[in-house]
């Protein structure tokens, strides 16, 4: 199929209108069987439940052009069952993982032009979420519910190439014991647009959390896992319930230890011994990986010695090896690649 003649190599990360969209409505108990559509509208009642209480939850994977020119999408069953999850704890209906995997699938075909060619530098963002579309006045879950997927051809996360970043210890909590911190909730995310736009202001990339019960163990930024290596290039990451699982950082984990031979270790890693590590790395799907130079907690600097200027050498082993697989350079692992067309 003939791409569409767009500016690949400049793309940024925002939203691009493509031809379709995947849409399923749950009503009477039961999912329809959904279809595509050319309409990028959505019509929900004025009293609808994720407009009165938030009950809403979304996705994010990516589909590729290999170098063989096939096109590929990631793990999306990852995604389905992570969406199973969100949905159970948001008392959603379950959109089944089998049916996520074909509307994925059924909704990047149909978009094939939109998806970057290979060596581009962009990729095809495929955006799965789920709203209570019916109306409700009283707090309870809804009794109606849409599933749609949509797709944009982006370009990098963070502007301006690979460059380390700065990250603050924020003053605010992203999740609470026992919350949503651990689903892929809208809410979430909501909560955290004041403390980003707070962090830019004062010149920071992003924000570095801490646990909401003691603010002494590190768990996540507000749009991404994060990941350590020590002195002896053991790749670190921080255990929690409150974490999201990234199925970029448990790859990552799963790279480092199969293709790499690196010692890999998840556990709870107090913010005192974040001085001792020496590479430091956000990982998710938009970015995958991007390196962290440093960490200020109000004030006080602590500087990862190998990231400092830009991917440490064992992130960038991680980046390297991840980015082959899905580009179709290096073997996958088995299941890990959908291949669309």
């Amino acid at each position: 199929m003939e791409k569409k003649k767009l500016d690949w190599a400049n793309l940024d990360f925002s939203y691009h209108k493509t031809d379709k969209r995947f849409v399923a409505n749950y009503r009477d108990g039961a999912w329809d069987d959904g279809e595509l559509t050319s309409d990028d509208q959505v019509r929900i009642s004025e009293c609808a439940g994720v407009l009165q209480y938030s009950q809403s939850c979304f996705e994010g994977l990516k589909a590729y052009t290999t170098e063989k020119g096939q096109i590929v999408a990631f793990r999306p069953d990852m995604n389905g069952a992570r969406m199973e999850n969100s949905a159970r704890r948001l008392e959603m209906p379950v959109f089944p993982k089998a049916k996520f995997v074909d509307a994925v699938v059924e909704t990047i075909r149909a978009n094939a032009s939109y998806v970057p060619p290979y060596g581009s530098g962009a990729t095809l963002y495929v955006r799965p979420y789920m709203f209570a579309s019916g109306p409700v006045l009283g707090v309870a879950p809804s009794q109606e519910y849409q599933f749609r997927v949509i797709t944009s051809p982006v370009g990098p996360y963070f502007k301006g190439g690979v460059r380390s970043l700065t990250l603050c210890v924020s003053d605010f909590d992203r999740a609470a014991p026992n919350g949503t911190g651990h689903i892929k909730a809208g809410l979430n995310y909501a909560m955290s647009l004041h403390a980003i736009v707070t962090a830019h202001k004062n010149g920071y990339d992003e924000n570095v959390y801490l646990d909401a019960a003691t603010h002494t163990d590190v768990e996540e930024t507000g749009g991404a896992n994060i990941i350590f290596v020590t002195k002896d290039n053991k790749v670190v990451t921080p255990k929690s319930k409150s974490i999201l699982p990234s199925v970029t950082r448990l790859s990552l984990l799963y790279i480092a230890k199969e293709y790499l031979g690196l010692e890999v270790e998840e556990r709870v890693v107090p913010f005192s011994e974040v001085k001792n590590f020496v590479e430091c790395g956000v990982c998710g799907t938009a970015a995958v990986i991007s390196p962290v130079g440093k960490i200020v907690d109000h004030g006080k600097e602590i500087c990862m010695a190998n990231s400092a200027n830009g991917m440490g050498p064992v992130t960038q082993k991680l980046y390297d090896t991840l980015t082959g697989i899905q580009m179709g350079r290096i073997e996958a692992p088995k299941g890990w690649i959908q291949v669309i067309e």
